[in-house]
């Protein structure tokens, strides 16, 4: 007989007997009714850090909370993409320097499409925005992807990054978290100011790309004059299999504009597919944009010289320090033919690598190295890469086989068709000769589930930097996005996130505070309300956009 849920905390809870049911709310040992479970059951005692080698990394395979996370969060969605949902693409080239700076570039990568000034590899660029809808405003504060596929002569490269050079967390584990926080409030579905920095001030790293955020870099202008970087630090390789660390940055020769959030809210009220239709016409009238891609490089390893960790998301690497080297120019020179075939099915993953570019032990990276693949798969097919936009402009041989949506397969000519497997001494496919030694970092650390040890004060420096490099319309737009999306929350979350601001840099805080207090006295202090609130605009009335919007509404008869 089954036995009936005990749904009281604190009883019966050491092992559970009886059959149960798929309700069953009986507790274990220690645990109290909102204690933090897998799917499975099992209480989760650490969901802040994967399990790693040491506490930089990398990440194993065996971080089952971590997998299955992470594997549920890709499919939260059905078709529409989780993040990155709203996009506009367009075709062109890349066109190698043949150096990286003034160096040779073979002195650090063996990559094929870098190592010959003038070589020209076509690409495909996807841009977009991250946590709204496919059609939804390209006016909102969000960060926005970029997001390049290079069909090399080695295969694709694909370097999957965002408009800003930071982001909010510094391990995959807490993405999912992040995006929940992000996205509308399960129950309401408005995205809310309250959930969003109730997750953020209990993440202090998130405080450098807050700054960044809700400052005009929240809404890039448009995609043309818009920066982008790879975000993750990753690695290159030479013929010897000497690794180094390298991060990307986009540098638009259009040169770099945003808008602050009134700005954006006008350009809202008369289009809000601005920056799709500007690409596009830009592009029509043969005005091409460009960006230059340009690289830092730092030696590979721990770097303990530096008050930050260089494989830490949330940090800029100083650009005295580690100088951004040019090394080729990309000009996207053709829109789509159709936009779903091409901007729609395009599949990014950031472990599609080509030889002589490789891996950090990023733990961002080593997360989304699954995760997008993984995504892919789900969303499109299982056989995503046959699609002309993913497939490699190359020849494609594997024993790959079957699966839905199979559009051809990947045999070699004049292979024996009978053998799809590896090795084999009847006419199938062979492996290829190494292009070089292969790299192989040494690990001597024990697995655990740490944080990284440069953080705490960390968090707020660069941060507290970004607040006083930014111009002071930027503070000002900054403090008032901040003060609209706070007013959403408890005060206990404002107090904190005001500490939070004050430890990045005391004017930083002082300011949030005192916008926070006359809000409070005049709700109308804030010109922005692009957050769902919790507060109405009077006790017992409507919010004062849904009083406004029935006062202005015209009468029209039922039919």
């Amino acid at each position: 007989m089954s036995q009936e849920p005990n749904s009281t905390p604190g009883e019966n809870g050491t092992a559970v007997t009886g059959s149960g049911s798929a309700q069953d709310g009986r507790l274990a040992a220690g645990e109290q009714a909102q204690t933090l479970t897998t799917r499975q059951g099992h209480p989760v005692y650490d969901n802040q850090n994967s399990r790693t080698v040491g506490n930089r990394g990398p990440v194993t395979l065996e971080n089952y909370q971590l997998l299955e996370k992470i594997s549920h969060f890709d499919r939260e969605r059905i078709p529409e993409r989780v993040v990155h949902a709203r996009g506009a693409g367009a075709h062109g080239v890349f066109e190698a320097y043949g150096k990286v700076g003034d160096e040779p570039i073979e002195k650090y990568t063996r990559a094929k499409l870098f190592n010959q000034a003038g070589k020209q590899t076509p690409v495909f660029v996807r841009f977009s925005s991250v946590i709204h809808g496919g059609h939804s405003p390209e006016t909102l504060r969000d960060p926005r992807g970029f997001a390049v596929k290079f069909y090399t002569e080695d295969g694709n490269w694909d370097l999957v990054g965002n408009n800003l050079k930071v982001f909010f967390i510094r391990d995959a584990l807490k993405f999912p978290d992040m995006v929940h926080a992000l996205k509308p409030d399960p129950v309401t579905n408005r995205q809310d100011g309250g959930r969003i920095f109730d997750f953020m001030s209990n993440t202090p790293e998130s405080l450098h790309m807050l700054t960044f955020l809700f400052s005009p870099w929240g809404i890039p202008a448009n995609y043309r004059q818009m920066q982008g970087a790879g975000v993750n630090t990753y690695k290159w390789v030479n013929k010897e299999g000497v690794g180094v660390l390298v991060k990307y940055h986009w540098e638009p020769l259009q040169g770099v504009k945003n808008l602050t959030q009134p700005e954006a809210e006008q350009i809202q009220a008369k289009n809000f597919n601005h920056a799709t239709e500007d690409l596009f016409e830009a592009i029509e009238a043969g005005n091409f944009p460009k960006w230059e891609l340009c690289v830092q490089i730092m030696e590979d390893g721990e770097h303990p010289e530096l008050d930050f960790d260089p494989l830490d998301d949330t940090k800029l690497w100083p650009e005295d320090q580690f100088p951004h080297l040019p090394v080729g120019m990309m000009t996207l020179d053709r829109n789509p033919d159709n936009y779903f075939a091409e901007v729609e099915q395009v599949a990014f993953g950031t472990g599609v690598l080509v030889d002589g570019l490789d891996f950090s032990d990023d733990k961002m990276l080593q997360g989304r190295t699954f995760s997008y693949s993984d995504t892919q798969r789900y969303r499109v097919g299982t056989n995503y890469l046959q699609l002309p936009i993913n497939a490699p402009k190359k020849h494609v041989a594997t024993n790959q086989r079957d699966g839905q949506m199979t559009y051809h397969v990947d045999t070699a000519p004049n292979q024996n068709p009978h053998v799809n497997y590896e090795p084999s001494s009847l006419n199938g496919l062979a492996e290829s000769p190494r292009a070089g030694k292969d790299h192989e970092p040494m690990y001597n650390a024990p697995l655990v589930r740490q944080k990284i040890d440069r953080r705490g004060d960390i968090d707020f420096k660069q941060a507290g930097e970004r607040w006083n490099l930014h111009e002071d319309r930027e503070k000002d737009d900054l403090i008032n996005n901040l003060t609209d999306a706070l007013s959403a929350a408890t005060p206990e979350i404002q107090n904190r996130m005001v500490e939070l601001f004050t430890k990045c840099d005391a004017e930083y805080g002082r300011r949030v505070r005192e916008s926070l207090e006359n809000a409070a006295k005049n709700p109308s202090a804030a010109t922005s309300r692009y957050m769902g609130r919790r507060r109405t605009s009077a006790a017992g009335k409507e919010p004062e956009a849904v009083q406004q919007a029935e006062e202005m509404a015209h009468a029209a008869k039922p039919y």
